[in-house]
C-alpha cells in the first residue's frame, strides 16, 4: 500500500522474451510494490524483483510498445505490451519503484518464505566464533567490545580481535589516528607460522607527519605477540604517488622511524569509478553478438577486467607468501580500508586456510571479511553494469573477489567445497535480494534498521539440504596445503558462467553438476 501512488497501472497483456534462445511467455503483466509479475496460465507465475532492474528503455509504435529491462544480474528482458498508454504507465511504475532508496520499506522486510523462521541463521557467523578458533591457537589476542555502541568506528562490528597487551583506552586513541576510526584489527591468525594478517585504514599523518604513540604501541604489540623475531610488512593498496598525495590531504602511511620492524610495500589496486567502468565495458563487449574475433579480443583487453583479477590475486599471493614463507605479520590498508583491503585479506585467507574453502568456512569468510568488516554494499552495488546514471559510489569490488575465487576453483578443481553456483548466488544477492544479508553499508546501519530481527538471512536459505546439493562441489577433497594460483595472463580466463550466462545457450551447468553427482 505504501507504494500505491507510484503505480500508474494495474495490468496489461504482454509477451516476455527472456533471452536469445528462450521461448516467449505470453500472459497478464502486473506491477506490484516490489515485483513485476507475468502470469502465462493459472498455475504459472514469472516474477522479477524490481530492485533487480538496472536500466529501462521504452519504445512505442502503433498500438503497442516494447520495454527493455536490463537487470543487475546481467539479464536483458524484453516485454512487448498491448496498448501505448499501458506501456508508458508500466515503464513509469517500474522506473519509480526500482529506484527507491529506503531500506526499511524494501522487499526483505516483507519477504516471509515457507520453512524459514525470522531470526534463524543470523547467529551462524558471529565475530565471536572466529575468535574462539584464534584463542585455541594463541593467547596473544583478545576479543574487545570497545566498539560496542559503534562510537569508535561506525563501520566496524561491535566486537573486534586485538592484541591482548593493548588496552581499550589505547585502541580508542589509535582509532582517532586512523581514517573513519578503522584502527588495526586481526583478520586472520596463521597457526602454522605463528603470524597474523591485520587490516585497517590509512593513518592520518598529514603534511605535518603527525604520530600517535598508541597506534605505534599497537603494531609493536602485534610483532611481540607473534613468533620471536617476526617482522612486519604494511601492504598499501595504493601507489606510492597516491599515498603521498593522500598525506598532503591529511592521510598518509606509517613512517619507517615510527614503526620499527615494519616495512612498507605498495601494491596499487584499482577501485571506485575506474573499476566500475571496466565492468561496464566488459559487459558491453560480452553482449555484442555481431563482432569479429579481433574486435572481441581487443575489447576484452581494453576493458582491463582480467588485469584487475591478476593484480588482486598477485597482491593476495604476496600477502600469503609473506606469512607462510617469510613468517612475517602483514597489515593491509589503502585509504578507507573498506574495499581493496578486504579483497586482499579475504583472498589471502582462501590461499592459506583450508577451512575457509569449506562451504561453512567460505560463508563465514564473506560474513566476517566483507559484511561485518564494513564493505558498503548498498553504495557499491546500487547499480550494476547497465545503469545510465553516472557512477557515484558504485564499484564491483565484491564481484572482483568472486571472480578471483572462481579462478582459484578453476585452477584447483578439487580444493573448494563449493562450486560456481554459490558464487553466482552471492553476486545476484549482493545486487538485489529478498534476504537481508547484504542490506546497508555497515553493522551499525543494520542495527538501526533492525535487519537481523526483521529480515531473513541468505545463509539460512543456502544451507537448506536441497540447495546444498546444487552448491556443493561433488569432487571436493580437503587439501591441507596452501593454494598458489598461477597469475600468468594465459592462466586467467573470462568467467563465462557469469559474464556470458544469459547470451549463450550452454547445457545448463546444473545439469552437468547433477551428472557429476550421479557419477561420484
Amino acid at each position: 500500500p505504501q507504494y500505491s501512488e507510484l503505480m500508474r497501472t494495474g495490468r496489461a497483456q504482454a509477451e516476455l522474451l527472456l533471452g536469445p534462445e528462450a521461448p516467449r511467455l505470453r500472459g497478464t503483466l502486473c506491477v506490484t510494490g516490489h515485483h513485476l509479475l507475468l502470469s502465462p496460465g493459472p498455475q504459472d507465475l514469472w516474477l522479477l524483483l524490481l530492485r533487480n532492474v538496472d536500466s529501462i528503455e521504452k519504445r512505442v509504435a502503433g498500438e503497442s510498445g516494447t520495454i527493455t529491462l536490463r537487470c543487475k544480474d546481467l539479464r536483458v528482458l524484453q516485454l512487448d505490451i498491448e496498448g501505448v498508454e499501458a506501456t508508458l504507465d508500466i515503464a513509469r511504475s517500474i522506473e519509480a519503484l526500482s529506484s527507491l532508496e529506503s531500506v526499511i520499506t524494501s522487499f526483505p522486510f516483507f519477504y516471509r518464505p515457507k520453512g524459514l523462521r525470522l531470526g534463524d541463521a543470523w547467529h551462524f557467523h558471529p565475530p565471536e566464533s572466529y575468535y574462539k578458533r584464534v584463542a585455541r591457537e594463541t593467547k596473544a589476542w583478545r576479543l574487545s567490545e570497545v566498539n560496542e555502541n559503534f562510537s569508535l568506528c561506525p563501520s566496524y562490528p561491535r566486537a573486534v580481535i586485538v592484541p591482548r597487551a593493548v588496552d581499550d583506552k589505547a585502541l580508542a586513541l589509535s582509532a582517532r589516528f586512523r581514517q573513519g576510526g578503522r584502527f588495526p584489527v586481526l583478520s586472520y591468525h596463521h597457526a602454522r607460522s605463528g603470524t597474523v594478517l591485520l587490516r585497517s585504514s590509512q593513518p592520518l599523518t598529514g603534511p605535518q607527519k603527525r604520530r600517535c604513540a598508541e597506534d605505534e604501541e599497537l603494531l609493536r604489540a602485534v610483532l611481540a605477540g607473534a613468533r620471536p623475531g617476526a617482522q612486519g610488512f604494511v601492504v598499501d593498496t595504493r601507489s606510492a604517488q597516491a599515498a603521498k598525495q593522500a598525506r598532503m590531504a591529511g592521510g598518509g602511511t606509517e613512517a619507517k622511524a615510527a614503526y620499527p620492524g615494519w616495512k612498507r610495500l605498495h601494491r596499487p589496486l584499482e577501485r571506485g569509478r575506474p573499476l566500475q567502468e571496466s565492468f561496464v565495458r566488459l559487459v558491453e563487449a560480452c553482449g555484442d553478438l555481431e563482432q569479429s574475433t579481433d574486435h572481441w579480443l581487443s575489447r576484452l583487453e581494453g576493458c582491463s577486467w582480467l588485469a584487475h583479477v591478476k593484480e588482486a590475486l598477485s597482491t593476495a599471493c604476496l600477502t600469503a607468501q609473506g606469512m607462510e614463507r617469510e613468517g612475517a605479520c602483514i597489515l593491509v590498508h589503502g585509504a578507507e580500508g573498506t574495499d581493496s583491503t578486504l579483497l586482499v585479506t579475504s583472498l589471502a585467507q582462501l590461499i592459506l586456510d583450508p577451512l575457509s574453502r569449506t562451504m561453512v568456512g567460505f560463508q563465514e569468510l564473506v560474513e566476517r571479511e566483507w559484511i561485518q568488516a564494513g564493505h558498503p554494499f548498498q553504495l557499491r552495488c546500487a547499480h550494476s553494469a547497465f545503469s545510465h546514471a553516472r557512477p557515484k559510489h558504485e564499484a564491483p569490488t565484491f564481484l572482483l573477489f568472486l571472480d578471483c575465487v572462481w579462478q582459484l576453483g578453476r585452477q584447483f578443481p578439487l580444493s573448494l567445497e563449493f562450486g560456481e553456483a554459490l558464487l553466482l548466488a552471492l553476486f545476484e544477492h549482493a545486487y538485489a535480494s529478498p534476504f537481508g544479508t547484504f542490506l546497508c553499508n555497515s553493522e551499525k546501519e543494520r542495527c538501526l534498521c533492525e535487519v537481523r530481527s526483521q529480515t531473513h538471512s541468505l545463509w539460512s536459505r543456502l544451507n537448506q539440504p536441497k540447495e546444498q546439493r546444487k552448491l556443493r562441489n561433488p569432487l571436493y577433497v580437503l587439501n591441507p596445503l596452501a593454494l598458489w594460483p598461477s597469475v600468468e595472463p594465459q592462466s586467467l580466463q573470462l568467467w563465462q558462467g557469469l559474464f556470458l550466462r544469459w547470451t549463450r545457450p550452454p547445457e545448463p551447468p546444473e545439469v552437468a553438476w547433477e551428472k557429476v553427482w550421479q557419477i561420484v
